[in-house]
């Protein structure tokens, strides 16, 4: 599609990350700049595999097995702790979203964990994958995980905001727990969560503070316009999350 190919400095911020390219006696071994706009274009498209247009990046099986290959090297990871290494941390938001899943999602293999461990169930929207993720002051991604539709927000909560140290930690009424206050406390920062109406009581919050989760919905909603994304029809959880990870470095990027 137009205009989702890489820019010359974008390129030159990822050059050192791409394995491959290296000229031998027959010219380069692999175009990385090419594959990495073949992915692109499937992200944005959300078309299959073998849609991909074979005149632009070759055949699709080449593109598609080293894709794979990637993600059992860690390369996405690689890329995306480089270029989010310096994010703004005066305050931090946390949220979660459900991904609406295909029939083509389901049944995976039991050699790759079975159904249970990519990252799908069913809630009350139907069949899905959660994506929880925490933003930066600048609605940036700094860290995200994958769940089953039905999984409660606060599951990975704990795990994605450790190790992070930030001023501010804001999040909605899923994540009012004991255990997020005494972690965003130890970590130097303070939380802006307002209570459940359940709780004997009912502790302030920075109502002004608490606008700016705009940042945590901003970035779901621009996730959201990569159609690989905002359908799922991937079986695995890992090839799913290839893609969030692409596109979380191209928001960096831009």
């Amino acid at each position: 599609m137009e205009g989702e190919v890489l820019r010359d400095d974008q390129w030159e911020r990822l050059r050192a990350f791409v394995p491959g390219g290296r000229k031998g006696k027959r010219g380069p071994r692999s175009d990385g700049r090419r594959f990495f706009d073949a992915l692109l274009w499937l992200a944005r498209s959300g078309a299959r595999w073998r849609d991909l247009p074979e005149d632009r990046f070759g055949p699709y099986q080449t593109v598609k097995r080293r894709y794979y290959r990637w993600i059992e090297q860690g390369v996405f990871d690689r890329i995306f702790e480089a270029v989010a290494s310096d994010p703004d941390m005066e305050w931090l938001a946390i949220d979660a979203t459900v991904v609406r899943a295909q029939a083509q999602a389901a049944g995976g293999r039991q050699k790759k964990g079975g159904p249970q461990a990519q990252a799908l169930g069913r809630s009350c929207s139907g069949f899905g994958t959660k994506i929880h993720a925490v933003v930066d002051a600048l609605g940036l991604p700094v860290r995200f995980a994958l769940g089953p539709g039905q999984q409660s927000d606060m599951t990975p909560a704990c795990e994605l905001l450790y190790g992070l140290h930030a001023l501010l930690v804001l999040g909605d009424r899923a994540y009012d727990a004991d255990c997020v206050y005494d972690l965003v406390r130890e970590q130097g920062g303070s939380p802006v969560i307002p209570p459940r109406r359940h709780r004997r009581c009912q502790h302030g919050y920075d109502r002004f503070a608490y606008k700016q989760r705009w940042g945590i919905e901003g970035f779901f909603a621009k996730l959201k316009q990569w159609r690989r994304i905002a359908t799922r029809y991937d079986k695995l959880a890992a090839t799913f999350l290839g893609f969030v990870k692409l596109v979380s470095i191209m928001l960096w990027l831009k």
